[in-house]
C-alpha cells in the first residue's frame, strides 16, 4: 500500500481520476514533451555519471547482454502467441510494442528504489537504450513477410479474433533502413545516449553544477509528468471495448511473464538486486511513445488504437500501481535482501 502512496503515483491516480470524470484538466503537448525530455536528460546524466565511477565492469556487461537477449526473445515469443488470436499485423505490432520499453515505467520504478535505499547501477539506463530497437526490427521483417504472402496460416483459437492478413498497406516510404535510421535516431533515445556520454565526460564539478536541475527537481517533474500519463491512460480505455478478451488477457499476463524471464536471467547472472529489479520492470514495460510512432508509418496495416490501447490503458497503469512494488518483493525475497 505503501508503493501507492508516492506522490508520482498520487498524480497518476489524479490523472485517472480526472478523466475518468470527463474534467478539463489537460497538459499542453508542448510541456509534456518538454517533460519527457527533461526525465530522459536528467536519467542519462545519473547513469553516465555512474558509470564513470563503476566503468565497464564484468556485472556492467552482463546486464547489456541479458538486456538485449531480453530485447530479442520478448517480441518473438508475444508475435508467437498472439498470431492465433489476431492477424499477423495486429500481432506483430503488440509484440514490438511490448518488447520495446516504457520510459516512464523504467524511472518511477527507479524513484521507487531510491526511495528506499535499494541500490541499482545508473548504467541500467544503457540496458533500457538498447532495449528500444530490436522489436521494432523484427516488426518491420515480419509486416515485409506478411506483405509477400511468406507467413503461414495461423490456426484461430477458440475465442481469438481475426487472424487472416487484412489488405496490404502502402509500405512505409523510407522503406527498411528509414525505419531502422528512425527507431535509432528518435529525439528521446538520441537524448538519452548523449546525456549519458555527457554525464560520463563531465567529472564530478560538472554533477555539482548539474545537480540542482537533474536530481533536485527530478521527484516534481516526473510526478507532473505522471498526472499528464494518467489522464492520457483514462482517454486510451475506451479504445479497447469490444476487443478480444485474450487480447486483454495478453496485456495483463504478458507482463508478469516477461518479469519472471527477466528474473530467472538475473539470477543467472548473478545480477545484484537493484539492477534485477530494474531489468525486470524492463521487461515487464511496453513502449507507448516511441515505438507505436515508428509502427504507425511502418505497418499502416495494423490497428494503432489497439497495440496503443493495450500499452497504455492495460499495462501501463498495471506495472505503475502494481508491477514495480510486485517485482521489487518477489526479487528481494529470492534474493534475501
Amino acid at each position: 500500500m505503501t508503493a501507492l502512496l508516492h506522490p508520482a503515483v498520487l498524480f497518476f491516480l489524479l490523472g485517472l481520476f480526472a478523466g475518468a470524470v470527463r474534467s478539463n484538466l489537460e497538459i499542453p503537448a508542448a510541456i509534456s514533451r518538454f517533460l519527457a525530455l527533461y526525465l530522459l536528460m536528467a536519467l542519462g546524466l545519473k547513469g553516465g555519471q555512474s558509470l564513470a565511477v563503476t566503468g565497464l565492469t564484468p556485472e556492467v556487461i552482463t546486464t547489456l547482454k541479458l538486456s538485449l537477449l531480453l530485447a530479442c526473445l520478448i517480441p518473438i515469443l508475444g508475435f508467437l502467441a498472439l498470431r492465433r488470436v489476431t492477424h499477423a499485423y495486429n500481432a506483430v505490432s503488440i509484440a514490438a510494442t511490448y518488447g520495446s520499453v516504457s520510459a516512464v515505467t523504467f524511472i518511477t520504478a527507479g524513484e521507487f528504489l531510491d526511495a528506499r535505499g535499494i541500490e541499482h547501477g545508473g548504467y541500467m539506463a544503457a540496458c533500457m537504450a538498447i532495449m528500444e530497437s530490436p522489436a521494432v526490427i523484427f516488426a518491420v521483417v515480419i509486416a515485409n513477410l506478411a506483405r509477400k504472402g511468406r507467413l503461414p496460416e495461423a490456426k484461430p483459437l477458440r475465442y481469438g479474433g481475426d487472424v487472416r492478413l487484412p489488405a496490404a498497406g502502402a509500405p512505409h516510404q523510407g522503406g527498411f533502413l528509414g525505419v531502422l535510421h528512425e527507431s535509432f535516431t528518435d529525439g528521446g533515445q538520441l537524448l538519452l545516449l548523449a546525456s549519458m556520454l555527457i554525464g560520463y565526460l563531465m567529472g564530478p564539478e560538472g554533477a555539482a553544477a548539474m545537480k540542482p536541475f537533474s536530481a533536485d527537481l527530478f521527484t516534481g517533474m516526473l510526478a507532473f509528468f505522471l498526472l499528464d500519463m494518467g489522464l492520457l491512460t483514462a482517454k486510451s480505455v475506451p479504445a479497447l471495448k469490444g476487443q478480444s478478451l485474450l487480447l486483454i488477457g495478453y496485456a495483463v499476463s504478458a507482463p508478469l511473464l516477461h518479469a519472471l524471464i527477466a528474473l530467472v536471467l538475473s539470477a543467472i547472472g548473478g545480477l545484484s538486486a537493484g539492477d534485477a529489479i530494474l531489468l525486470c520492470v524492463l521487461a515487464a514495460s511496453a513502449s507507448y511513445i516511441a515505438v507505436p510512432a515508428v509502427l504507425r508509418e511502418a505497418i499502416p496495416e495494423a490497428d494503432a488504437s489497439l497495440y496503443l490501447g493495450l500499452s497504455l490503458g492495460i499495462t501501463f497503469p498495471l506495472n505503475i500501481l502494481l508491477g514495480i512494488p510486485l517485482y521489487t518483493a518477489v526479487v528481494r525475497f529470492f534474493w534475501g535482501v
